[in-house]
């Protein structure tokens, strides 16, 4: 995400992109007129033509260095560009009757802490709206997706239920360069809420305000990411130790789901603008980083409790990961070769 104006992004071959990665795996894909048939894909200024071809990594086996620390549970990076502040969601834990865990949006300014942005946002993985105002977030607090604007940090809803039923706790979110939004529903944080749902956690797509079922056979989603050129979304299964893709259509529906890798304890996901996908491994306190063939790059370890990662700072080639033990999370970071995602 960048709070940068968001726009149509240009066609691209997936074929194309794959053998960059795979040969490459530098290059971002340049900016043209996107066709009817073609999904939207990134916003302006996120992967524009002309960035330097070098290697996303400069090795297979990396760390990445803490840079502040002292938060209870961070999740949800999101780099703004303007004010070059990262947005993070710190988790309490649970309390009441219904065991809900308390949240606050922080500003930070790595390496230092630039004050709050919203004191009781509920929320988990954030994301930015498709015109840079908002940050749309995943709000287990009242079992939704909501934005919260970023002139004053008022909230609104994009999402309540599906058929009339609540959610189980919205985890992860990704938004579409035209305001298609995509997130998962795994039931981490529902506490003691009923189960409206009947056991069942999913993904979904938000169009227009209409809510739509993109699969429900998950068990467990969590992180969700879209691939520079829109064609391909990404979710992982943390109850299955795996990460499946499914074709996005321009209307964004989806087709059959195929498995892209297989990690343990798939938890948040960035992308670069190659199309190189790191997706953090909850389990192994790592980024796993695969070419968008799906052909494993290289790890870059953060230490325990990895949660998720995103790309900031000037150039966007700095890789922020979240990271830590409850009661003393904290914020990692690493220079990259490829610029990518801000979310």
């Amino acid at each position: 995400m960048t709070i940068d104006a968001w726009g149509s992004f240009g066609r691209r071959s997936a074929a194309v992109i794959g053998m960059i990665s795979i040969l490459l795996a530098a290059v971002p894909p340049a900016t043209a007129a996107a066709g009817p048939e073609t999904p939207p894909g990134a916003p302006p200024g996120v992967c524009d033509a002309g960035a330097p071809a070098q290697p996303p990594l400069p090795g297979t086996a990396l760390s990445a260095t803490r840079l502040l620390g002292g938060f209870s549970f961070l999740e949800g990076p999101v780099w703004l560009a303007g004010p070059g502040q990262l947005l993070v969601s710190d988790m309490g834990a649970a309390a009441g009757a219904q065991q809900v865990q308390p949240s606050t949006i922080h500003r930070l300014a790595p390496p230092t802490r630039a004050g709050t942005f919203v004191a009781a946002s509920g929320s988990n993985g954030l994301a930015l709206s498709a015109d840079g105002q908002q940050v749309i977030a995943a709000t287990h607090d009242n079992r939704s997706v909501s934005a919260f604007r970023l002139a004053d940090g008022a909230r609104t809803v994009v999402a309540t239920g599906y058929q009339g039923r609540a959610f189980n706790s919205p985890n992860d979110v990704t938004v579409r360069s035209d305001g298609v939004v995509y997130f998962t529903d795994p039931s981490f944080q529902r506490g003691r809420r009923a189960d409206e749902m009947g056991g069942r956690t999913g993904i979904f797509r938000v169009t227009n305000g209409q809510v739509s079922l993109v699969d429900g056979s998950v068990r467990q989603p969590n992180g969700i990411a879209l691939s520079p050129d829109g064609r391909v979304l990404y979710a992982g299964a943390y109850g299955e130790n795996k990460i499946y893709a499914y074709a996005v259509q321009p209307d964004g529906s989806t087709g059959t789901r195929t498995v892209f890798a297989s990690i343990a304890a798939p938890d948040g996901v960035t992308v670069d603008c190659a199309g190189n996908v790191y997706w953090v491994s909850n389990g192994e306190g790592r980024v796993h980083v695969f070419s968008p063939a799906g052909t494993e790059l290289g790890t870059i370890a953060s230490g325990a409790g990895a949660t998720n990662a995103a790309f900031g700072g000037p150039d966007r080639r700095t890789l922020y990961i979240t990271a830590g033990r409850t009661g003393d999370y904290g914020v990692y970071g690493i220079t990259l070769g490829v610029p990518g995602y801000p979310y």
